[in-house]
């Protein structure tokens, strides 16, 4: 058997030997975010160090644990933590959670984390809905023999970020008042901040926020036939666009000070989806 396949299936074991709840819906929550999965209706949590064979995160903020339970009525799986690719991980790895939260069940899958701002129309405690995304600086999450029992090998990515899904979020967004960004996310490996000159090479690119995750996670999901959905929270403006120096302080500020919201947010896009 494929060894990053049967170590997804270990895993899968290990989680199914502690928990037999099925998820529709799978969140990952990014910096500053976390507190979320705290005031659902909580099923049952397992840390990550109980799953076998499973990568745990070492990030500030990121508590480490999957929440299974219920947002009003929809069952869901939330990653309370996610793990990078710049923590010394093989790629294959940071994308296990999402591949194994597809395997636990779920069908749908929510991004959300906090990026830097390098269009220069965007502010600091703004949202950006994710419509596409550039992942060509870091290793593809498909990279190396095929998991067949996933997908294809060479899938389709004209539409990770389900249309379908973008358009419940935008009508959500409107409801609530809130001034939704829609744009191109950009990932680079960290852990350093981007300098001006990459900042410029983002946006040259096309891109509208950067960050250091994401959009494996979309990939890997969108090649196991998940519906992606992504929303980033603009905690800062990138380098070169701000005169104030870069810190993770900062990023989690921003991301607690819009929290309320973009708990309401997400609540309100899990039960239309």
């Amino acid at each position: 058997m494929n060894k990053i396949y049967e170590k997804l299936e270990t895993c899968l074991e290990s989680v199914r030997q502690k928990t037999d709840f099925q998820p529709e819906t799978a969140l990952i929550l990014g910096s500053g975010l976390g507190d979320y999965a705290d005031g659902i209706r909580i099923v049952q949590t397992i840390d990550y160090s109980q799953i076998e064979g499973f990568p745990t995160s070492t990030v500030a903020g990121h508590k480490g644990r999957f929440v299974f339970g219920y947002v009003n009525e929809v069952p869901v799986v939330i990653m309370q933590g996610r793990v990078h690719y710049y923590e010394g991980y093989p790629m294959t790895d940071v994308v296990l959670p999402t591949r194994l939260m597809g395997m636990l069940g779920a069908n749908k899958l929510i991004l959300t984390n906090a990026a830097g701002g390098v269009n220069c129309d965007y502010k600091a405690g703004d949202f950006m809905l994710i419509k596409d995304h550039i992942s060509s600086m870091v290793p593809s999450p498909l990279i190396g023999e095929n998991l067949d029992k996933l997908g294809a090998r060479f899938p389709d990515m004209s539409e990770v970020y389900s249309g379908r899904m973008r358009d419940i979020i935008k009508k959500a967004a409107e409801e609530m008042g809130i001034t939704l960004r829609e744009g191109v996310y950009m990932q680079l490996t960290g852990p350093a901040y981007e300098t001006p000159a990459e900042v410029r090479m983002c946006r040259t690119l096309g891109g509208d926020a950067v960050g250091m995750s994401t959009a494996c996670e979309a990939m890997a999901a969108h090649h196991m036939g998940m519906e992606v959905c992504g929303i980033s929270c603009i905690t800062n403006l990138a380098a070169g666009l701000s005169s104030q120096p870069l810190d993770h302080k900062e990023v989690q500020e921003t991301a607690d000070r819009v929290g309320k919201q973009f708990k309401e947010l997400i609540t309100k896009v899990i039960s239309a989806v």
